[in-house]
């Protein structure tokens, strides 16, 4: 929702412009999902990197060396808990009109694509003034649904596909997820595609701490403060 063109509440009561406005956007459960989704893909990306990596082997027995099995298990759990919390993301879509925007981009709406062209010059520093916005802006909204919604739905299905070749052909993840194999049927390829896909979205993950570091400072709104608070805050107002 674009906050730029109506005016403040001062303006319609004739009194001076108020410094701060804030509007309660994220609830409880986004916030949570949002900072168990940052832990959950850090210790994917560090443990999944030694997995592809593996440590020098080290002398003696094996149950005395269960470095590399520890590091699988992290890796397995921390899976399970994003997958776990994604579900949850996935019904809370249903209660809270904020919470279903990364999963869809309206490519039908012509004022979608105008703010989107919009918040291009502003990253690009072609305009100084940017739109205020209650919820996503468009370009963060397509980002979103490119760079992570599908990233993170495509690391989860090739994630729980590469288990199953343990867990075994009577499990339940080979039983949901053995498809994947039909499309590549050399698993070493689902290794490679699950490998990039964790710097998909390693990437945008730096594009994403730098943006709302950005804004914060740029657009005169809050972003950092508001996925702990859940209040999005608006300063004074530059006429």
């Amino acid at each position: 929702m674009d906050l730029s063109d109506p005016p403040a509440p001062s303006d319609r009561h004739g009194e001076r412009a108020v410094e701060h406005q804030s509007v309660y956007v994220y609830e409880a459960p986004i916030r949570l999902w949002h900072w168990i989704n940052a832990i959950s893909i850090l210790t994917l990306a560090l443990t999944g990197y030694f997995i592809g990596s593996p440590l020098p082997s080290m002398p003696g027995e094996a149950s005395a060396n269960f470095l590399m099995g520890y590091f699988r298990f992290t890796h397995f759990a921390a899976g399970q808990i994003l997958a776990v919390a994604l579900i949850l993301r996935i019904y809370w879509v249903f209660v809270d009109v904020h919470a279903r925007q990364i999963f869809y981009v309206p490519v039908w709406s012509g004022r979608f694509w105008k703010e989107w062209v919009h918040e291009v010059r502003w990253y690009t520093f072609l305009i100084s003034k940017p739109k205020k916005y209650i919820d996503h802006k468009p370009l963060a909204q397509s980002a979103m649904f490119l760079m992570f919604t599908l990233p993170l739905l495509f690391m989860l299905i090739t994630g729980i596909a590469l288990y199953s070749e343990g867990a075994g052909r009577d499990s339940w993840e080979y039983s949901l997820f053995a498809w994947v194999f039909s499309i590549w049927p050399n698993s070493q390829d689902v290794h490679t595609f699950h490998h990039l896909g964790m710097w998909v979205i390693l990437v945008f993950t730096m594009v994403h701490i730098y943006v709302a570091v950005r804004e914060d400072i740029m657009s005169r709104q809050s972003i950092i403060s508001s996925m702990i608070s859940g209040e999005r805050m608006f300063k004074d107002r530059e006429d």
